[in-house]
């Protein structure tokens, strides 16, 4: 069985955690945009360079970049069967994009997961992943402006996949394992 996944969530939500998860349950790679930036920049590729100066600049890397490094990702051997991406596509422009992508490959995304999570909740998660992790920038106003931007920049993309009907919300609180099941269980 063919799966092609987009999954999306508040920071805290326990979106890697869940890519691991599912890739490892339905035999397809998680992708992620930061490991692939990371594996194009420490094997030096050519985009690889080019994302890093955005990077060492701190600036974020351009659409087309972070376009071109997902089209090469998403066409190598293991994504053929399906593929389970983490961190994008993150604007509408990013949207067409990768529909452009999949359509050269003649496949669709099937399904758009979305993890739901109290505000509240999340807000207690990160902080104390901040404490644990040293973290003394991640305060609580930081972390309440992230879920902010996140929500704005998300909103679009749901209303786009949920017109099309292909969102599936699944609540992210509670066990992982039982959080994996409701997963499974809307994409099955």
């Amino acid at each position: 069985m063919s799966s092609r996944i987009i999954l999306i969530g508040p920071p805290g939500a326990g979106k890697g955690t869940q890519a691991a998860r599912l890739a490892a349950a339905l035999d397809i790679p998680a992708i992620s945009t930061g490991d692939i930036f990371r594996a194009n920049v420490k094997g030096e590729t050519e985009l690889g360079k080019l994302a890093k100066r955005y990077m060492d600049a701190g600036e974020y890397v351009p659409d087309e970049v972070t376009n071109s490094m997902v089209a090469d990702r998403l066409s190598q051997d293991d994504a053929v069967n399906g593929f389970l991406l983490d961190g994008y596509p993150r604007t509408a422009a990013q949207v067409s994009e990768l529909d452009r992508i999949l359509a050269e490959q003649d496949v669709e995304i099937e399904h758009v997961v979305e993890l739901t999570a109290d505000t509240d909740e999340v807000v207690a998660r990160l902080l104390a992943r901040a404490q644990k992790e040293g973290r003394s920038d991640d305060n609580e106003d930081v972390i309440r402006h992230r879920l902010d931007v996140y929500a704005e920049q998300t909103q679009p993309l749901t209303d786009i996949y949920r017109d099309r009907g292909l969102l599936r919300q699944v609540d992210g609180l509670g066990e992982v394992s039982d959080i994996t099941e409701r997963i499974l269980d809307v994409i099955r």
